[in-house]
């Protein structure tokens, strides 16, 4: 924390989450600080990293025509190991931030850098948490388990990308849309082209999301030396969002078109629906873009949850066609 500065009240709500959330409201004191570093209280994360999989889900049924009583589970499944993961990955994100959080306006009032809980115990509960997730992974079959496991990967690398890329953003959408490529296998039993389309588009939008996001912490990065999209791109960033959203509407139609068997044309027809869906969601948020208003960039954010619930709902639909 920057000399000077008071450090934050450890019982009070996390300056970036929801007020009035469940947590502050309702947690218990003792479980405070440890469902924050989870982001309990902020449940977008667990949104984002979520739906990849309702997408890789859907499309799957909707591609092979053969829902399975098993995918119900697989759909709760991925609820409750959104969860988990986004819960260890946020924590291990803050152990490994703990230096730098506290000279950050908007994550000095996180637990770690206000003193609520130790590194040490925030490695516990990283631990706790990513063991209970592998207990759901290990009720999925082999190819699935593998992938989880590769998944540690990009999630521990994340945190450090900062450091030594202008790029971070790619290594969180590595982490964050590997559940696309994990439940499809689940459903499918082995990992296919739609799958990886549909990974790299996620990619696209979560690039596409979270250098809105980034730009939240814009000054304060550069005077760390923390790098970031939102720096890389600085004014020109409605041009490079464009992009992003073109990319990850193109690959997620071509993933559709991948998937979809041939003469099954109504069933493609919906499911192309999705990305267009999503698409027009993100010019929506690309319209309202002010970089220089951060409340309005933190609502554009959370605003991802509907825009990629909108595929979520359409493949779901193409499977009943």
């Amino acid at each position: 924390m920057p000399e000077g500065a008071q450090a934050p009240e450890t019982t009070g709500s996390v300056a970036d989450a929801y007020r009035g959330n469940w947590v502050d409201r309702y947690a218990p004191e003792f479980a405070k600080p440890y469902f924050r570093l989870s982001r309990l209280d902020r449940p977008i994360g667990t949104w984002l990293l979520l739906l990849p999989c309702w997408w890789g889900l859907f499309l799957a049924i909707a591609a092979t025509g053969e829902p399975r009583l098993f995918d119900a589970w697989i759909f709760i499944g991925c609820g409750l190991g959104a969860i988990l993961m986004r819960g260890a990955g946020c924590t291990w994100n803050d152990i490994t931030d703990r230096g730098i959080d506290g000279s950050v306006a908007r994550t000095a009032s996180r637990p770690i850098p206000s003193g609520a809980v130790s590194a040490t115990q925030a490695l516990a509960w990283a631990v706790a948490q990513s063991l209970t997730a592998f207990l759901i992974l290990l009720t999925f079959n082999w190819a699935a388990i593998g992938l989880g496991i590769l998944a540690l990967l990009p999630v521990a690398v994340y945190p450090f990308a900062k450091r030594f890329t202008w790029w971070p953003q790619i290594f969180l959408g590595l982490a964050f849309n590997w559940g696309a490529l994990l439940v499809w296998t689940a459903h499918t039993g082995s990992l296919g082209w739609p799958a990886v389309l549909l990974y790299v588009a996620g990619m696209a939008w979560t690039l596409f999301y979270d250098t809105i996001y980034a730009h939240q912490d814009r000054e304060d990065d550069a005077l760390i030396g923390v790098k970031s999209t939102a720096r890389l791109f600085g004014d020109a960033t409605p041009k490079a969002l464009a992009v992003f959203l073109c990319a990850a509407v193109t690959l997620m139609g071509l993933a559709v078109i991948a998937a979809i068997p041939r003469g099954e044309i109504a069933t493609m027809v919906v499911a192309l629906a999705g990305p267009w869906a999503m698409g027009w969601h993100m010019f929506w948020q690309l319209r309202q873009v002010d970089l220089n208003d951060h409340p309005l960039l933190l609502r554009l954010f959370r605003s991802n949850r509907d825009a990629g619930l909108l595929p979520v709902l359409i493949f779901a639909a193409a499977c009943l066609v």
